[in-house]
């Protein structure tokens, strides 16, 4: 288990340092790299899923491809790799430069498509996908897999471990030689992605295709690695195209947008004038996103020590080991939680945000007892009442029921061979409740998160990302918890969704009495929900209060220094 420190000593980013994005990439003197015309694709049953895109890309251009999800922003440029199924059909130009002139690339379903693209993939359009730990390999190494992109470029074998700590080096990885043995998942989110455009750097490609390249990142590193892509295509004067929901983001690091929504190019020009006079209706909405308030809870004639507490935590601490010694036994421990305290009362919500590696997602595996044993967990974990530290695995699994938890990705935590129905009365079957109450009570849960309950019967593949995302919250809410633990259960969804979630969980506090823990990077939807937040640094709380104090008033630099960057 590793950590890394990512925030830098001077955390104010610069205004000045990027605003050649939209001033010096006049981009009319640069080489044409690509251009798109007309590319559509369609699948077999004829529903239209991105309708004639077009748009030229230009050496030393950042090009913002940003919609809801669904519009077909990323699949518009999976297209130009031929990495779509053969259910679609491909149809439009694209020419990619080659030496003086402009070769047309075989994007349409066909065997010789694949050879063809064979050379271009990698080599001469890299991509850098979403999520780094379903792109990279599990059962590989950091040199291994670095290793392969170095081997598809001719590199001498000799050379590969030395042209790999040059790459690590050149995406901010601290001590890249250390990490060459490691494998994805003892990696910090941060570090993964930067071992991906690593990747995606080998090959030495013109132009780089960035898939949501900050989706699962705190504010802080979203910033990082978007400044580190920034200053990579300008030292190695590529083009980029970037794909993202997050708007704020694309304001500061493209020169052009693109808005899609169902397929359809709704908005297309520079970014600055598309920011400050959006001609279409969806793009404004796009840009002024409302996530509401948090509910108020906090009556100064209440007495607030009447209600009941739900969560009471004290000298909270998790190591894990990092070194065995030589008879098998822990030599040396990494202390990713140090003496964390924490009260949360029936129907309110506690916030938990810090930067990656800080112990978040660590604390919310401590509260529901999902740690491994290889961990060492110290202090008081009380769950209304009841130290559950102290309980036996049976009683255990009677009494999680009033401590349910949903995670970051659903599509990874949900059964894909399951139907709705069987996903959400899993655990209600566990306890031997009888089918009748069983299909009642999901019946129930699908209508208390908004799902038809034609959805019942449907798979999650054939489900969107905010609708996986309902099942997976109706799934914990069938159980009737009290406590409720939220690990990211927005990073992955577009900002459209994220509203309607936000707004959800919101309804469903209110109506339910139920107290949430939600840890979340995006300081926007915390403050809409949550009445108490805690800042965490190294494992360490380092602020905690009432969510409005923290947000106008905050004492710590560290919190200042969140704050200002989720601003920028």
């Amino acid at each position: 288990m590793t950590t890394e420190n990512i925030i830098p000593a001077n955390m104010t980013i610069a205004t000045e340092k990027n605003n050649h994005l939209n001033e010096n990439h006049s981009n009319a003197d640069n080489k044409l790299m690509l251009t798109v015309d007309k590319l559509s694709i369609v699948t077999n049953t004829g529903v239209t899923l991105v309708d004639k895109l077009s748009y030229e890309l230009r050496q030393g251009q950042t090009l913002a491809i940003v919609g809801e999800s669904g519009s077909g922003k990323s699949i518009a440029s999976l297209a130009l790799l031929g990495l779509l199924p053969d259910s679609l059909t491909v149809s439009g130009e694209v020419q990619l430069a080659n030496a003086t002139i402009m070769t047309t690339l075989p994007i349409a379903n066909d065997r010789s498509r694949n050879a063809a693209l064979r050379s271009i993939r990698g080599q001469r359009i890299g991509m850098v996908f979403q999520e780094p730990m379903t792109a990279l390999n599990p059962l590989h190494t950091v040199a291994k897999q670095i290793a392969e992109s170095l081997r598809l470029s001719d590199v001498p074998k000799k050379q590969w471990r030395e042209k790999t700590i040059v790459l690590l080096d050149g995406v901010n990885i601290t001590d890249p030689a250390d990490k060459l043995n490691r494998y994805p998942h003892e990696l910090s989110g941060g570090q993964r992605q930067r071992v991906m455009i690593a990747m995606a750097l080998a090959q030495q490609p013109d132009i780089l295709i960035a898939d949501e390249p900050t989706t699962a990142l705190d504010v802080t590193l979203q910033h990082e690695i978007l400044e580190l892509l920034d200053d990579l295509k300008r030292q190695h004067n590529m083009a980029m195209i970037l794909i993202s929901h997050d708007l704020n983001l694309v304001r500061r690091y493209s020169d052009e947008v693109i808005v899609m929504c169902q397929g359809q190019t709704i908005e297309q020009g520079q970014t600055i004038s598309v920011f400050n006079q959006p001609k279409a209706e969806y793009t404004r909405s796009l840009i002024k996103q409302d996530f509401g308030q948090a509910l108020s809870l906090f009556d100064d004639n209440d007495d607030q020590s009447r209600q009941s507490t739900v969560l009471a935590v004290s000298n909270l601490q998790v190591q894990f080991p990092i070194e065995k010694s030589l008879f098998g036994g822990t030599k040396r421990w990494f202390d990713a939680v140090k003496n964390v305290d924490m009260t949360l009362k029936k129907g309110w919500a506690l916030g938990i945000v810090g930067e990656s590696g800080s112990g978040k997602t660590t604390i919310a595996l401590a509260l529901s007892q999902l740690l491994s044993n290889q961990a060492r967990v110290g202090g008081e974990i009380m769950v209304n009442g009841q130290d559950i530290s102290v309980l036996s695995r049976g009683e255990l699994r009677q009494f999680r029921s009033q401590i349910q938890m949903v995670f970051q990705d659903p599509f990874a935590s949900i059964n894909p061979r399951m139907t709705v129905m069987q996903i959400v009365e899993e655990g209600l079957l566990v306890q031997g409740v009888d089918k009748t109450a069983r299909q009642q009570a999901v019946m129930d849960s699908l209508a208390t998160v908004h799902l038809p309950l034609a959805f019942a019967q449907r798979y999650p593949h054939e489900l969107s990302g905010g609708q996986r995302q309902r099942v997976a919250l109706a799934r914990a809410l069938i159980m009737q918890p009290s406590l409720l633990i939220l690990d990211e259960p927005t990073s992955a969804l577009d900002s459209t969704t994220q509203v309607t979630v936000v707004r959800l969980l919101r309804e469903i506090q209110e109506k339910l009495q139920i107290s949430y823990v939600f840890i979340s990077h995006d300081l926007k939807v915390v403050r809409a929900l949550c009445q108490h937040i805690m800042v965490l640094k190294e494992g360490k709380c380092i602020e905690y209060g009432r969510t409005e104090e923290v947000f106008n008033h905050p004492q710590h630099p560290y919190t200042q220094q969140l704050l200002q960057a989720s601003l920028i």
